[in-house]
Formats: structure tokens, sequence, C-alpha cells
């Protein structure tokens, strides 16, 4: 995602467009809209990615029914039928944008629109309850009906109308052939005349591909919840499920070690590596007892370095809540398998400033073209750190791989303003509010 448009969602009233990065910090007071950001990232890309009716009360974040997320200002009486939403790719050209609106309580997407370069598909819904088809390459237009619904159960959460199959029924349709769309009813004509010739079939062909490239390349978003699970003495074994709050990470570790003693390696490497360069600790381990096999209980053990001696290993939940409470994040971020999208709430939580200022400098060399972080934080410790390993090239991230989204709010609603950097790390086309809790709070300490 590159850029991200919103209208009329929760506290965000009309339209408003949030530059995103590699690394997105989302910074403001409680209470502004950073979690709802998040979640509108996550729907954004179940619809575009896996056509699927986005649930906005799953974990970790619960935004209700449809008349909590559309935007109401009871002191105006005004409340909008609909939000929408959608975003951009620019090195691909891929773009989403949908319309949502109430269906049996559920926030809806009824209308999609996506598009690859100049040639754009979109489906949508008419009074009828019936369903429009369009394709539009340049500014030619096409548009076919059908007798398809536009929606499914929305509150069973189904699979949406495909809409790879409409754009085939009406590309089939708006060429002449009618053996393959028994589903369609009417072809109209908006511009130009019914039948594409022979570069507009190609160009279709070649915006479906990119399409389906595109979404391939892409996994499910991890959605970090801001209190992770709490350790304990011994585990258990139990098939790891991701979860918002990290319940599964202590049996995916047990099993890596036991299944793939070459990942474990590798990833206890890693996992080690910022551990100690966070302070948090030196050595991680995984202690079986009894079986050998998937069934025998274990403990996860830390080790900390005193000096020259290495120290006793000891039970995760005797060293601290740190540890435990940073497992999970670094864990998720370094597994193999880990998502091309990561949205993290508050990832500085029960952490000492010197660890919130790691998590800076990992999730720098985390971010890149094929990895995205979307970091929700309160911690000035975590950003500058950030500021500084961009400043100083301290990994491959360029200060433009960097966008600070600061959540301003206002009389009727809050403003996100996108905040870049320069070479040297200082923030700029901040309003004079960024930050500035934190000016007074340094004058005070020095007497100004």
């Amino acid at each position: 995602m590159d850029s991200v448009t919103l209208r009329d969602f929760r506290c965000f009233r009309g339209e408003q467009t949030a530059r995103m990065a590699p690394l997105t910090l989302l910074v403001g007071e409680n209470s502004t809209g950073k979690t709802s950001f998040l979640a509108i990232l996550r729907a954004l890309w179940e619809v575009a990615v896996f056509e699927t009716v986005p649930d906005f009360r799953r974990d970790p974040y619960d935004l209700g029914a449809f008349s909590e997320i559309v935007y109401n200002d009871s002191s105006r009486g005004e409340q909008p039928d609909s939000f929408q939403a959608g975003f951009r790719d620019s090195d691909t050209t891929v773009s989403f944008h949908f319309t949502f609106q109430d269906v049996d309580g559920v926030a809806f997407p009824s209308s999609r629109h996506m598009s690859v370069g100049d040639t754009s598909f979109e489906v949508s819904p008419r009074p009828d309850q019936s369903t429009e088809f369009r394709i539009g390459i340049g500014d030619r237009n096409w548009k076919v009906g059908s007798t398809a619904p536009v929606r499914v159960d929305a509150s069973r959460g189904e699979w949406l109308y495909p809409i790879d199959s409409t754009i085939w029924y009406a590309y089939d349709i708006l060429r002449g052939d009618y053996r393959s769309s028994d589903s369609i009813r009417e072809a109209t004509r908006q511009y130009e005349e019914r039948s594409l010739d022979k570069d507009n079939i190609e160009r279709i062909r070649e915006a479906q591909e990119q399409l389906g490239a595109w979404r391939f390349n892409h996994s499910a978003t991890f959605a970090g919840a801001p209190v992770r699970s709490k350790p304990r003495r011994t585990y258990d074994p139990s098939r790891p499920i991701t979860d918002s709050e990290g319940e599964y990470i202590p049996s995916y570790l047990s099993m890596m070690s036991r299944r793939d003693p070459n990942a474990w390696k590798k990833l206890k490497e890693r996992l080690e590596e910022f551990g100690s360069e966070s302070g948090l600790f030196d050595e991680i381990s995984i202690e079986s007892f009894g079986r050998t096999d998937d069934a025998a209980p274990f403990q996860i053990q830390i080790r900390k370095f005193g000096g020259k001696l290495k120290g006793n290993r000891r039970n995760m939940i005797d060293v601290g809540y740190g540890v435990s409470q940073a497992l999970p994040i670094i864990t998720e971020l370094l597994r193999p398998e880990a998502s091309s999208m990561s949205l993290l709430q508050q990832p500085e939580v029960h952490l000492h400033p010197s660890v919130q200022a790691a998590l800076g400098s990992l999730f720098c060399s985390i971010a890149g073209p094929d990895r995205q972080l979307v970091v929700e934080t309160h911690s000035d410790y975590l950003v500058n750190r950030v500021r500084m390993d961009v400043r100083d090239g301290k990994t491959d991230l360029k200060p433009e791989d960097v966008s600070i989204l600061y959540f301003e709010r206002g009389e009727s609603g809050v403003e996100i303003h996108s905040i870049r950097m320069d070479n040297l790390g200082n923030v700029l086309d901040a309003p004079t509010s960024y930050g500035e809790f934190f000016m007074e709070e340094t004058r005070r300490s020095i007497g100004i």
C-alpha cells in the first residue's frame, strides 16, 4: 500500500488520504482512530486479496455493527448511509476502492472497483438488486447487467461474488460470445460500441493476469494485539494457529525445534541477536520433558549473561514480563512464514525504553519492498530510533520508505497528517501540535 483513502469511516469525516510506506508509524493521542485505521487496513486487504466479506468484529479489532463504523456526528444529525475506503500500490499500478453499506448490520462491500494501470473493473448493485459490471480502458467504458446478486449472506461472512468471474462474463458479452455467459441477461452501451477490438481484449487479459499475480504474491495480514498472552511455567503442545495475542508462539517454537532443527537454529540465532542487542536476554531454549514426541510438555528457558559468566537458564515466567511480551512480536516478524503485511498495536507495552528503541531498529531491518509494517505506537524512543537508524544508514531503509501518520482530533472528527523525514532524520510537514507534549515536558525538566 502506497496510499489509503477514507471517507466517512468511524471518526474520519469526509475524505482523507494517508501516505503509506514500507514502515508506517501511527502516532497521536488516545482515542484518535489509530486502531480503527489498522482495522480498515485489514478489511481492505481481505476484500482485495481474498474477496471475502471483512469481519470488523474479529480480534484484535471490534468496531461493532455498521451504525458504529460509519461516521456519526450526533450534534449535527449526520450519519451517511455508506463509507468508502481504498488503497493504491503504485509499484504495480494496482488500486482498489470499495463502498461499504449496511446489510443486516454488517458493513458490506457492495461496490468494488479495481484497476491496473488505465484498465478498470467494477461491480456494483442496481436498485432492482441485480448487478452491474463495468470495464474501462482509458476513457472508453462498457457496462453489462446481470441477474446475479451483488451479495451473498453478509452475516455469515461468505465469499463475495468473484469479480474475476464477473469480468469474464462481461468480457464475453462485449466481444459477442454468449456461450459461457448464461447469467448475463442484457448488454447495454455506454460511450462506445458494444464490441471489443483485438487490442482491447489483449489489454483486459493483461490486466487480469497482473491482478492475479498481485494477489498471488500477498498473504493474509498479521494483526497483533497491544497485550500479549501471559507466560506459563510449563506448556502442553498444541496446534500453533496464529492469533493476535501470541498464544500460539510457544507451541510454534517447540514444534520447530523438534521437526526442523535447521530452521530452528536460524530463528534462534535471530531471536538471540535481538535479545542481546536490546538487553532482554542472551539465550533462548526449549526444554522438553518426558517423551521427545509432539505430546511432551515443555518449558521456554531464558539465559542472561553476566560478564564472563553465562549464568543459569531460567523459566521465562521467572525473568520478568518484558520477555514474554516481546517474544510474540519478534517471533512473528522473524519467522520464515511471516506475513507480507503486519499490523502492530503498541508493541512497546511492558518494555524498557532500551527495548522499545531496539524494536525501532528491528522494524527498520525488516521493512522493505516485500514486507510492510504498520505500527501504532506511543513510544518516542521507538520513533526516534527509526529516525536515527534511517539517518545513519543502519539498514537499506531510506527516508521515503518511512511514513509517520499523526492523528489529530478536531471539532468534527480526526485529521490524519502524513509526515515525512529528510536525510537527517528531521520530520517534514508536521503540524505545530506534533510532539508538543514531549517538547513541553523537556522544557519543564530543564527549567525553561
